[in-house]
């Protein structure tokens, strides 16, 4: 593309992951956008950096097509990758289709870039099972995207040779506590920005994504499934067939979106939390221990039981769902199986 004349951008071609994330930051900080996207054991190689960017508050974006890590060496999907990093200070959005990720791709740049908000975003994508599938998508006209997203003009502190700085400097314990303290809650506070952004490209395009942060599909049911990413496509259809069962999709896993979580979930008599990854030493995926800590506040509180599936790219068909909502309502609160 930048060969052909069709972006006007300098390409940077280097050794490791490693390497590309730190370029990504010194652009960034230099007060021009970039991009990269990564995997598996890449955005692994790249864990020391993710935490600088969001240390010195670098709007950055970066897709993870999300692959499994090894050993055993695997290339196909789960989210373990992604997963990994939650607590790196990372905004993380979670699309559904391709579709999807094209759109939130332009919706990141301008939730990172907003003086409110000033902090990376991953946009993650299920490896292979989006990445390598051809389906019809709507690219966005450029005259309409740069309408929605204006030109980059930092007014926060950047590197400029005429007034030399250092960012992410050696700093002592107090003033460290409190730089993670901003950090945490401008994180937290994103929420807001991530549903306007939502809500301000549904409006120019004719296409949204929940309230941005979850998406409900036919959820008036006594039993919801609570999932992320592409696996929500045939969750979708299984609902369809059932009179039973609705789909909470989390959109954006990071912030996570506490308050709409236990909106969507409150007066549900089994929740389902299927997860494409596995905490180990906790013995479940890490969106269920999550998604029940969250819903102890309810009085009310549904039985919340966790599905650890899709593990190294195994398939996750629609008869493998029904089979596990017929045995969640024997499933006790708490217990997790392995769809396998």
């Amino acid at each position: 593309m930048i060969a052909d004349g069709r972006i006007k951008s300098r390409f940077l071609e280097v050794e490791s992951e490693f390497s590309a994330i730190s370029s990504v930051a010194g652009a960034v900080a230099a007060g021009s956008r970039a991009f990269t996207a990564t995997c598996s054991q890449g955005l692994a190689l790249m864990h020391e950096v993710l935490f600088a960017i969001a240390g010195m508050r670098l709007p950055v974006v970066m897709v993870v097509t999300n692959r499994a890590l090894s050993s055993p060496i695997n290339i196909w999907n789960d989210c373990q990758d992604s997963i990994s990093e939650r607590d790196s200070g990372w905004i993380q959005l979670y699309v559904e289709t391709v579709q999807e990720a094209v759109d939130t791709i332009i919706q990141a740049y301008k939730i990172a870039e907003d003086n409110r908000v000033l902090l990376p975003v991953m946009v993650c994508m299920d490896g292979f099972i989006l990445t390598h599938t051809v389906e019809p998508v709507e690219l966005p006209d450029d005259v309409e995207v740069k309408k929605f997203l204006p030109k980059y003009k930092p007014n926060h502190a950047f590197l400029d040779p005429t007034r030399p700085m250092t960012l992410g400097p050696f700093t002592y314990p107090e003033p460290y506590f409190k730089l993670r303290k901003e950090l945490s809650l401008a994180i937290d506070n994103s929420k807001i920005i991530i549903s306007e952004v939502n809500e301000e490209f549904g409006e120019m395009f004719k296409r949204k994504y929940g309230n941005g942060l979850i998406e409900e599909y036919k959820n008036d049911k006594k039993i919801a499934i609570v999932s992320m990413g592409s696996v929500c496509g045939t969750i979708k259809c299984v609902v369809d067939s059932r009179k039973d069962t609705g789909l909470v999709r989390i959109r954006c896993y990071r912030p996570l979106p506490k308050e709409d979580l236990i909106e969507a979930l409150k007066g549900k008599e089994i929740v389902i939390v299927l997860d494409k990854n596995i905490s180990l030493g906790l013995g479940s995926g890490s969106v269920f221990s999550e998604v029940r800590d969250v819903l102890y506040s309810l009085k009310d509180r549904p039985k919340v039981v966790g599905c650890v599936a899709g593990l190294g790219g195994t398939d996750i068909k629609s008869k493998d769902i029904n089979r596990l909502i017929d045995e969640s309502k024997k499933m006790k609160d708490g217990e997790v199986v392995w769809l396998i």
